[in-house]
């Protein structure tokens, strides 16, 4: 019996872990690309960097983005992309 109680102990903790520390960082996760994968033109994104943009296109895993007064466009890839502003 005294066997079961330290497995038992080992089960808990990792139960413990999981719903801390690894569910919340797969459904960010998810979040995050269910995100990226419904970018459009037009929409207003924050790199990783902090650059803040408007989506003048989108090709495959590229993105063209303008910022700033003078509209410079630069393109960078989806993974790039921290979130979305509405």
């Amino acid at each position: 019996m005294a066997n079961y109680s330290g497995l038992l102990i080992y089960v808990a903790m990792f139960a413990v872990l999981y719903f801390i520390l690894i569910r919340p960082q797969k459904k960010r996760k998810n979040q995050l690309e269910s995100m990226r994968s419904d970018l459009k033109a037009g929409d207003k994104i924050v790199t990783v960097g902090g650059l803040i943009g408007q989506i003048v296109s989108v090709k495959d895993d590229d993105i063209t983005i303008e910022v700033g007064v003078e509209k410079s466009k630069l393109v960078i890839k989806k993974w790039g992309i921290y979130s979305k502003e509405d």
